[in-house]
């Protein structure tokens, strides 16, 4: 057993669900009378909460059609397009959370996804004993605030120091600086490696395996 907690995001770093969240967004933007965003547009903001994500693709709009986007947006996400109980994990993710843990290494999440969509995931992959710690964008403020990663080290009674977060956006990286933990950028998901170094990610690894490894290393 270490004293080590490794903190990861979830769409972009365990989960492939870049298909899933353009569609969904697309969609909703279409049912409210809108031009939906370009793939680009809705990749570059994934890791905020949806409210924030919706408001930033809607500067000029009014807050109740923001949040008419919003509804239509968990609506069919939830009722039609995605399915989190076969949510497509990134090759490598199921044994490597597996070997982490056997290490006596402690797991958590920071995700911007719903409690409910959350809950959906961990269910549907048997992850019920996995994570010591499950942080949500309905109980924080959005990303990068360092909200989460300071409820997560408080839950675990860990050490700032003894923690690492982990992500594919600069906003994982920007609020797990602000919470004082080190940061690790994967080169598999939304925001490129040289955005992540820039905002402060200690490496960028190439594939889960060597992701890992690096946890690991940093654990001993």
């Amino acid at each position: 057993m270490t004293d080590f907690l490794a903190i990861f995001d979830v769409d972009g770093t365990l989960v492939d669900s870049q298909a899933i969240i353009t569609a969904t967004m697309a969609r909703a933007f279409v049912d409210a009378g809108l031009e939906p965003p370009t793939r680009a547009q809705t990749l570059a903001l994934v890791g905020i909460s949806l409210p924030q994500l919706i408001a930033m693709l809607l500067p000029d709009q009014t807050a109740a059609m923001q949040q008419r986007v919003t509804e239509n947006y968990r609506r069919i996400y939830t009722e039609h397009i995605a399915n989190d109980s076969e949510a497509r994990l990134y090759p490598g993710v199921g044994e490597g959370l597996a070997r982490l843990k056997q290490k006596g290494i402690t797991l958590g999440v920071a995700t911007g996804k719903s409690q409910k969509g959350l809950d959906r995931l961990v269910a549907g992959q048997g992850w019920g004993n996995m994570f010591a710690t499950l942080q949500c964008a309905d109980h924080h403020p959005s990303k990068p605030h360092r909200s989460m990663v300071d409820r997560a080290l408080l839950e675990t009674a860990t050490e700032a120091g003894r923690a690492v977060m982990i992500g594919d956006t600069t906003f994982d990286m920007e609020m797990g600086a602000g919470g004082g933990v080190a940061t690790l950028g994967v080169a598999w998901g939304y925001h490129a490696a040289e955005d992540l170094l820039a905002a402060g990610a200690r490496s960028v690894l190439p594939n889960f395996g060597t992701l890992v490894a690096e946890i690991e290393r940093m654990a001993q």
